[in-house]
This record gives C-alpha cells, structure tokens and sequence, in this order.
C-alpha cells in the first residue's frame, strides 16, 4: 500500500512496480488503463481533502505513462475513456475518479460498521464537472457496449465500507443518467473490497439489467470474509486472490462473465444478454 503524505516514497512504489519483470511482460502484450483506488491515490478511504492529490495525480499518470498533452495532466481528477474498435464494432471504456473529488462519509457512531449512508441529497462521488463529462460521455457513445469503471462497488451498499451506496443519491443518479442516456449495454466494473462478486439490478427505463460486477484483488483477498449482505449479489462470493475477465459476443448481444484466481481457476461465470 501506498498511503503517505511522501511523494518521494510513492514515486518510488510505482517505480517498483514498473520494475516487476512479471508487470512488464504483461504490459507489453495487454493494454493497460484504469483509474486508481486510495491505496494508489495516498490515503486510505481518501477522498478530496487528501493534500498531496494533485502531485499523486501525476504520478500515477506518470505510472500509466499519459502523454503529457493529455487533458487529464492540465485538469483535476484522473477520469477519461478510451473507445477499442473490433472490426465494426467498439467497446467504450468510461473510467471514473472517485477519489479526487468525494466528499466525507458519515462513520458509524455505534462502530458497527465503519460507514453508514450520508443524508440523502449530502454529498458527491464525482464533483459537478465529472458529472457532466460522465453524462456527454454517454450521451453521445455509439459504442455497442459501454463499460463505466468505478474504484468501489456502485451496487452493494450495505457492507458499511466505502461504496457509492454511502451517498444514495448519487447511485439514483448514476442510474438515470445511464437509463436516459440510451447508451448501449452498459456495465459496471468495480474494485476495492478484495473480494469477487456480481450484484445486478433492474433499472426504469433500461431493457436490460444494471451488473456490476467487482475483482479484487490480485495481490491481497478478504480470506477472513465470514458473509456480508449484498441485496443484489447472484452467485457467490470469491475470498481468494481473483480477477475479472469479459467476453463479448457481438453478434449475439451478449457479455459472459468469468471471475478466475491462481492458475486461471473459474469461480463465477454468468452470461448476459443485451
């Protein structure tokens, strides 16, 4: 973990990371972009009143090798998309920054659990200006699928740690603004939590269901995970070292998706249609 106030012991992180030959390998065949977490930002659970933000962010563009005419090296917040094309068809990839600009949680006066939910209508995930960029962003997609990429769960919001469901009002929100957006077979993908699951809602005015599916982590797992509640979990739970993978089949409107560990051992596996 990176949580520090030094920038000097951050940067020399990445630069470890960088240096992993197993990290390399990987890098050089696979296409790296993301978003990052509070361990990456510099601060567990941070949120924007972390003070060094501004010289993390670049740093970890530094790490994610952004050009430095790129926007997100002149403006706050480390959110972009990137579209992938497959013959005639694309996959829009929409990556959030819920750390840059989230206002505080409400901790838990009983100690029950670390967070419990804001007063409805109290504070943001995004910051207005993200909200906005996220809203062209899928307005205008013509993607045949959109995979929006937030850093904690938007669905499961019942575990009393971070989660969007800590600010109700901003899952509403995210939900009509997708719902009306019309953009095509959007799906979410999460992290944080060192665990692997699906939760999956119904959506007014979406033909298909809301999935976000959550991987975490590749290093680190909630081996200790006894059972939380998730209202819209499907399958189960994955407390062991894990990672996400897509498909798509494009001419049947479909996304398989696969939840697999060490050795590429299958955990969860789920098809959906769009």
């Amino acid at each position: 973990y990176s949580d520090t106030h030094d920038m000097a012991y951050l940067a020399k992180n990445y630069a470890k990371q960088k240096a992993d030959t197993a990290y390399q390998n990987f890098s050089k065949n696979v296409p790296i972009i993301g978003t990052w977490d509070d361990h990456d930002y510099g601060l567990n659970d941070g949120g924007a009143d972390y003070h060094e933000k501004e010289i993390s962010k670049q740093l970890f563009l530094n790490f994610m090798d952004v050009p430095a005419a790129d926007d997100r090296r002149h403006r706050p917040g480390v959110y972009f998309s990137k579209t992938f094309s497959v013959k005639a068809k694309s996959i829009k990839i929409i990556v959030l920054d819920t750390r840059y600009f989230r206002t505080a949680l409400t901790k838990d006066p009983t100690g029950e659990k670390r967070y419990i939910p804001n007063k409805y209508g109290q504070g943001t995930m995004l910051g207005s200006a993200q909200w906005q960029w996220l809203k062209q962003e899928l307005n205008s997609s013509k993607a045949d699928f959109n995979i929006i990429e937030s850093s904690v769960q938007v669905l499961s919001g019942e575990h009393g740690f971070e989660t969007w469901g800590n600010m109700p009002h901003e899952v509403d929100k995210l939900k009509m603004m997708i719902a009306n957006s019309k953009a095509k077979g959007v799906i979410i993908l999460s992290g944080d939590r060192h665990i692997a699951e699906i939760s999956k809602t119904e959506v007014t005015k979406m033909t298909y269901p809301l999935i976000d599916i959550t991987s975490s982590g590749l290093t680190h797992a909630y081996t200790s995970f006894h059972g939380e509640a998730n209202k819209f979990r499907i399958l189960d739970v994955v407390f062991e070292k894990n990672f996400g993978l897509i498909k798509f089949d494009f001419e049947r409107h479909k996304a398989y998706f696969e939840i697999r560990g060490l050795n590429n051992k299958l955990y969860l596996t789920y098809a959906q249609q769009y």
